[in-house]
């Protein structure tokens, strides 16, 4: 079973998806859209490495760091226990309510039934 991560180790974790392994600190830190101290990032690195979504290894003086978990994995776990959790595992009442809040536009829509469709065919 996967970890949930708290919002300011999955801002790292987008920062290490967008980098190239080995990836150093200041490799992540320069992927992030934030201005975070260094020591902040890290200290989140060190947690992630812990929770098993990085690893690290010493490569000289210099710590360098390789993910562990695929964005798509952890997306696709994160979106189906929100789904589960908000809208007790019904896709319908997601839509229903994006929709109702006026969150999806009609192309969102028409792109919507051309995936269904195109999964029917499958």
């Amino acid at each position: 079973m996967q970890k949930r991560l708290p919002d300011a180790e999955f801002e790292v974790m987008k920062a290490v998806w967008k980098s190239v392994a080995p990836m150093s600190v200041n490799t992540v830190a320069s992927h992030m859209d934030n201005d975070w101290k260094i020591q902040s990032v890290i200290s989140l690195m060190h947690r992630l490495v812990e929770r098993g979504f990085i690893r690290t290894e010493k490569n000289g003086k210099e710590r360098v760091y390789f993910p562990l978990i695929a964005r798509e994995d952890y997306l696709k776990f994160e979106t189906g226990y929100f789904v589960k959790q908000y809208h007790e595992s019904s896709f319908l009442d997601l839509v229903t309510t994006l929709y109702d809040n006026k969150d999806l536009t009609d192309k969102d829509i028409d792109e919507l039934f051309q995936w269904a469709k195109e999964r029917r065919k499958d």
